[in-house]
């Protein structure tokens, strides 16, 4: 890994321009809102309909921007309000705008004092998680916050490091807490145990907490139904040696565990940030770092039933989507080396893997250069029959993909920015990216920018 220096940002404007008004919506549009990391469904996929199925040229339009500080969170957006969570200066800070506008309704800040081992970012990472009238957030440090979404005042705060005594790891908390009915679900990962807890929702105290394993990950609990019956999966493991982790499968009604599943690289410097996904009774897991994918068979006494391994799926952060039996991702550890892919489910066999490629024209002042770009570690999002994809160095696509193959149907060059790790949120149709480094050729900040879809 290489080492990057972080820089402290002085506190930032709320626009960069005045907003544009955003196209209409067609009355036959279907909608959503985008509560959690991941969406509603918890599995990178939409709902929404009446989407502009080519960008015009220049890229899809400009809504408004936020410059923003450190940090590599997605926001999360109900009704009228999106939140989001970054840093500036030594505080962490969550913004409570407008999806439409921009326009702020509250800002609430609390001091933070974290650094990243390898210097990559020093701000938060885990997405706000937005239930009825409350939104939860929880910081680099893991700093837990339940503030009141009409006014940002706050419900009650815990600082589960701290709490938990949970050492800081490579790159800090970055696992977003689950909703569940009356309780929020967290990857907390202390020393001995507890691995996962359950809060309430309403006052913060502890439910149950579960397993004694394996450390926190990088990836979030997602919520399943297996045989009938409500059950989170946590693909568990962070900082240890050796290095340990894998699958925890539980009953979010009383921590109960199911088992337990060991899938983690051999490699010390190494995390679990793929989320699992759940299809039926069967389970889907990766990892980076020459680990690869597994595929369980839960039986209904709730034992996991190994059906193939395959060292040929490994994603290191994006979750894959599922449709039709077939997995689509983004497998490899580093730009090098990834590459878009098809797994059938049935086999565990590639059905097709390519290298998204294609030439973009660099300027500088009066020099120009052509240069071979691709999507590299990207985040794939279904919606409206296709997917949108978003590339590492900023780049989106629409994207038909099928077991026969790769399509690309439109392309637009957002900003030249590398570390473009965050899923893209797509509610109302609107989509909402975030720029994490600075524009190398328009010399841009990192920003949060809206981008209107509707057809």
């Amino acid at each position: 890994m290489i080492a990057r220096r972080t820089l402290l940002l002085a506190p930032l404007p709320l626009l960069a321009a005045p907003p544009r008004r955003a196209a209409p919506l067609s009355p036959q549009a279907k909608t959503e809102d985008w509560p959690c990391f991941l969406g509603p469904r918890h599995n990178g996929t939409s709902l929404e309909t009446k989407l502009k199925p080519r960008f015009p040229a220049g890229g899809p339009p400009l809504l408004w921007e936020l410059p923003k500080g450190t940090g590599y969170s997605s926001p999360a957006i109900v009704g009228d309000r999106l939140v989001f969570l970054h840093r500036q200066g030594a505080n962490e800070v969550v913004e409570c705008l407008h999806p439409e506008t921009g326009e702020r309704y509250w800002q609430h800040a609390y001091p933070t004092a974290f650094e990243d081992r390898y210097g990559y970012n020093n701000g938060p990472r885990s997405s706000p998680v937005i239930v009825g009238a409350r939104v939860f957030t929880i910081g680099a440090e893991g700093k837990l916050h339940c503030l009141e979404l009409a006014s940002g005042k706050v419900v009650w705060k815990r600082d589960l490091l701290a709490e938990y005594k949970v050492p800081q790891d490579f790159f800090g908390v970055a696992s977003t807490p689950l909703a569940w009915q009356d309780r929020l679900i967290i990857n907390v990962g202390a020393p001995g145990g507890p691995t996962v807890i359950a809060l309430e929702q309403t006052t913060g105290k502890q439910i149950w907490g579960a397993g004694k394993e394996w450390g926190a990950s990088y990836a979030s609990p997602i919520p399943a139904t297996i045989h009938g019956q409500p059950r989170v999966l946590v693909l568990a493991g962070g900082e240890s040696r050796p290095p340990t982790g894998g699958l925890l499968c539980l009953d979010p009604r009383n921590g109960k565990v199911d088992f337990t599943f060991p899938w983690r690289s051999k490699s010390y410097e190494s995390v679990n940030a793929s989320c699992p996904v759940a299809i039926g009774n069967q389970i889907f897991i990766s990892a980076s770092y020459k680990t690869g994918g597994a595929l369980l068979e839960i039986t209904p006494d709730f034992q996991p039933k190994l059906l193939w391994t395959t060292p040929e799926f490994g994603l290191h952060f994006n979750t894959p989507i599922h449709q039709d039996g077939y997995l689509y991702g983004f497998d490899g550890r580093n730009e090098p080396d990834a590459s878009l892919a098809c797994l059938e489910l049935k086999t565990g066999k590639i059905a097709w893997r390519t290298n998204p490629e294609w030439t973009d024209t660099l300027s500088n002042g009066d020099q120009s250069r052509q240069q071979l770009m691709s999507t590299y570690r990207g985040n794939l999002l279904q919606v409206d029959g296709k997917y949108l994809a978003l590339g590492e160095l900023g780049h989106l696509l629409w994207m038909e993909l099928t077991p026969k193959g790769y399509k690309e149907l439109s392309r637009a060059w957002l900003f030249a920015a590398r570390e473009t790790w965050s899923l893209p949120v797509l509610s109302r149709g609107l989509l909402y990216v975030v720029q994490h480094s600075r524009d190398v050729l328009k010399n841009t900040p990192p920003r949060l920018l809206c981008y209107d879809l509707r057809a």
